[in-house]
């Protein structure tokens, strides 16, 4: 117990520093691009926050076959955690996409592949939280919202792909043999994506513990009920 107290500690403190490195990286140290100036920075959310979404939804994809392998309840529990933090960073990148857009496209939303995909991503874990959540307990319509986060995981690689199998006009930042950015704003990105994992597991730890404490509170007024 102690260790793991000391383990949320390092990891608290590692993303709260992490947090002002990545922010004076940004908004200090990295060059203003040229053509597209302070808004270009947006990049440095945008991007680390779609790693974070289709991460999590892996973990979802992962904990999820457990779960109908072992029927833990631990590993649901993992599933539907990480499910929520997923949502929320790709809340944020549905979001912060258009104002990037707004600025280089000249338009707030365009049905571009990769924008697609990633608002059907979006509809899909959402609608993954609304089954699990209704499933209130029961064991077999919670094995079928395990099926649908497993199912659903099929679109990430889909969005991934989306600028290299159509013709689109999101750019691609990561190529095979080329990155495409200098080393300042490369650097800057590297620690973006560092600082928003550790996020990642900040808040899935934190959505765990609340998902623990409501499922005790339940056990605890059933069993209430039942005595009475």
């Amino acid at each position: 117990m102690k260790h793991s107290s000391l383990l949320k500690r390092v990891l608290l403190a590692s993303t709260f520093v992490s947090m002002l490195v990545s922010l004076y990286l940004v908004f200090v140290w990295v060059p203003v691009e040229r053509q597209m100036g302070p808004v270009q920075k947006i990049f440095y959310f945008h991007v680390p926050s779609a790693w974070v979404a289709f991460f999590a939804f892996f973990v979802v994809f992962a904990a999820s076959l457990m779960y109908l392998k072992t029927k833990l309840e631990l590993y649901e529990i993992i599933a539907g955690s990480s499910a929520q933090v997923g949502v929320v960073f790709t809340t944020i990148v549905l979001i912060s996409g258009p104002i990037w857009g707004r600025a280089s496209w000249g338009t707030w939303w365009t049905w571009d592949p990769r924008l697609t995909t990633t608002l059907i991503l979006w509809f899909i874990y959402l609608a993954y939280l609304i089954i699990r959540n209704s499933a209130k307990g029961h064991e077999k319509n919670l094995r079928l919202a395990a099926v649908f986060g497993i199912i659903g995981f099929i679109d990430v690689p889909i969005v991934f792909m989306a600028v290299r199998w159509w013709r689109t006009i999101h750019p691609v930042v990561f190529e095979a043999n080329n990155i495409g950015l200098p080393p300042s704003m490369l650097t800057t990105l590297m620690v973006c994506l560092l600082t928003f994992t550790l996020l990642y597991f900040v808040l899935l730890l934190k959505s765990m513990k609340i998902e623990q404490v409501e499922r005790k509170l339940q056990n605890l007024i059933s069993e209430a009920l039942k005595a009475y």
